[in-house]
């Protein structure tokens, strides 16, 4: 978008009004093959419809169906892998691209940029590709090796940022806590979050960071985050298993008793913190006992957020080859069942925090409701966790991107809801309510 923006086009969330509609796909799990696939025949009825010309289709499916989506799918005028970005213009113009040397893909603070979220939170990419041998996964063969943003890059992305009025900056990458051992330094994702935190700002504003590797989660790291208050109290740390088996058919290693000892450190390092991972059912090989070992842990790690993947048997994938498949409406139970298990821990959990007072970032009304104003604490991560909901926001008007005070009244399985009980500061009295369209 930034690049398509910078060359003088214009974007439109209207597919309808769109002279070229480009689909950004992804082919990590069956459901993301189908819906990505689903989307490009819907856009394809725009050249009937619509005034569109032409339809690129840009991501992960190119990399792994790009000949078949040239041959299978006539009204494809061009395809735009991972690694091709710079490609971008070129083939919406319908131009033959300048000829680049093949570069593994890495933006960087210059590359033009336009936020695709609301204007108070944003996410940056501070690495790119995996050298993880995960059976179950597909992402090293489309994304290519692990490789690191440069350290200045990544300040100057988010100085620019912070000072264009983001409160809140998630970093992100396929495994954020390998950040800079490409460069051959130690603790970098820590050395980045000291520094990030050091970044001065007008107003308060909350650095996360998403997607840590447990054997990669060192006492520095959670040293950093204990230290500075604008490193948010909140781990992501997919774990995918408990039992040993079932991680040794991953490859991944380890087991449940080790992963409960470190969440007991981070705990101790980090008071308040909230932790979030996921699990996935129905991997080759998991007995009844396996699932049981897994259903106990979960019981006894008492995670804060928790999402359960179904196994998705993805031909290029190591473990498509493993034996001992588990039958899908196994893997469907047991998906309902971990499910259900969480649920009671999360409403309890959250029936713990009634009539404790949180900061809260206001992100604007409710799609169900203008009446009720939704909002998050900063131990809910954008667009995968729950929310909070204020149903009455005051005499004076909230504006997204506003850090409040929020005393929580009511708890729900996975939401909050609560009343506002500061007062905003006085430029903000002052403002209209804000609106942000997504595009």
């Amino acid at each position: 978008m930034g690049q398509l923006t910078s060359s003088g086009h214009e974007l439109t969330p209207h597919p309808s009004d769109a002279d070229v509609i480009v689909v950004n796909t992804c082919s990590f799990i069956d459901p993301a093959k189908q819906e990505s696939v689903d989307t490009i025949l819907e856009m394809a009825e725009y050249k009937k419809t619509g005034r569109a010309q032409r339809l690129i289709v840009a991501g992960c499916l190119v990399e792994r169906y790009r000949a078949d989506i040239q041959k299978n799918i006539p009204d494809v005028d061009a395809v735009i892998g991972t690694n091709e970005l710079e490609k971008i213009t070129a083939l919406c113009e319908g131009v033959e691209p300048a000829p680049n040397p093949f570069e593994a893909y890495l933006y960087h603070d210059a590359t033009p940029r336009v936020l695709a979220t609301p204007k108070h939170f944003a996410y940056i990419k501070i690495a790119e590709g995996c050298d993880h041998p995960c059976t179950f996964c597909v992402i090293p063969q489309y994304r290519g090796k692990f490789r690191s943003r440069r350290f200045e890059s990544v300040i100057s992305e988010a100085t620019r940022l912070f000072s264009q009025g983001v409160r809140e900056i998630n970093l992100i990458g396929q495994d954020t806590t390998c950040y800079g051992e490409d460069f051959g330094m130690k603790d970098g994702l820590a050395t980045l979050l000291a520094r990030l935190a050091q970044i001065e700002t007008e107003q308060e504003k909350w650095v996360r960071f998403l997607y840590c590797y447990p054997n990669k989660v060192t006492q520095r790291l959670l040293d950093t985050i204990a230290e500075h208050d604008s490193l948010v109290k909140y781990i992501d740390m997919p774990l995918q298993h408990a039992s040993a088996a079932v991680l040794k058919r991953m490859k991944r290693g380890s087991h449940g008793e080790y992963f409960l000892r470190l969440l007991e450190k981070v705990r101790q390092t980090i008071p308040g913190v909230a932790i979030r991972t996921s699990m996935i059912v129905g991997f080759p090989g998991e007995t009844d006992q396996d699932f049981e070992t897994l259903c106990d842990f979960v019981q006894a790690a008492q995670f804060d957020r928790l999402g359960v993947f179904s196994y998705s048997d993805e031909d290029t994938s190591a473990s498509f080859a493993l034996d001992a498949k588990v039958e899908a409406k196994t893997i469907y139970n047991r998906k309902r069942h971990l499910m259900a298990l969480q649920r009671k821990i999360s409403r309890a959990r959250n029936r713990a925090l009634i009539g404790r007072e949180v900061s809260v970032l206001i992100e604007g009304p409710s799609e169900d409701s203008e009446l009720v104003w939704q909002a998050r604490m900063s131990t809910q991560a954008p667009e995968i966790d729950g929310v909070c909901y204020i149903s009455d926001p005051g005499e004076h008007p909230l504006t997204a991107g506003e850090i409040r005070k929020m005393r929580v009244t009511e708890a729900h399985d996975y939401d909050l809801t609560g009343e506002l009980v500061d007062t905003p500061p006085p430029n903000m009295a002052r403002r209209a309510p804000a609106l942000v369209q997504l595009g």
